[in-house]
């Protein structure tokens, strides 16, 4: 009989952890009942909460599923080829409505996201331990 955690899936099928200065990112691959693998990435950074005294772990976790790895790893490989060079890349065509292409400073107006930069450097760099 397969073991499936609380939500309904499997436990992890394969896990990968990324030691990255005073972030930890995990890869792990997970299985639907249905045995369709995905991958979770999950950003982990330790923190300390001055009100409780305590150390803290905060998570970010992004959900890839299989038929979106070309597009997803397209675009990432691209991205990286940018900040490496500061040239556009030239990305191929990923199915109509796909690929969205963002100018900084124009998100459409419902779009919404959960992120602080309260740990970015923005005139050094992203910080280092």
């Amino acid at each position: 009989m397969e073991e499936y955690d609380n939500t309904g899936r499997k436990e992890e099928i394969f896990s990968l952890a990324i030691r990255a200065g005073k972030r930890t990112y995990f890869f792990d691959v997970k299985a639907t009942r249905s045995d369709e693998y995905y991958l979770t990435i999950t950003e982990s950074k330790r923190k300390f909460n001055n009100e409780e005294g305590k150390f803290f772990y905060e998570k970010h976790k992004l959900f890839l599923y299989k038929e979106d790895f070309d597009k997803f790893q397209n675009g990432l490989q691209g991205v990286i080829e940018f900040i490496q060079t500061g040239k556009k890349p030239e990305l191929p065509d990923l199915d109509s409505g796909s690929a969205v292409h963002q100018e900084p400073g124009n998100d459409p107006p419902d779009s919404h996201t959960d992120v602080t930069f309260e740990d970015l450097d923005l005139e050094g760099g992203p910080d280092k331990a």
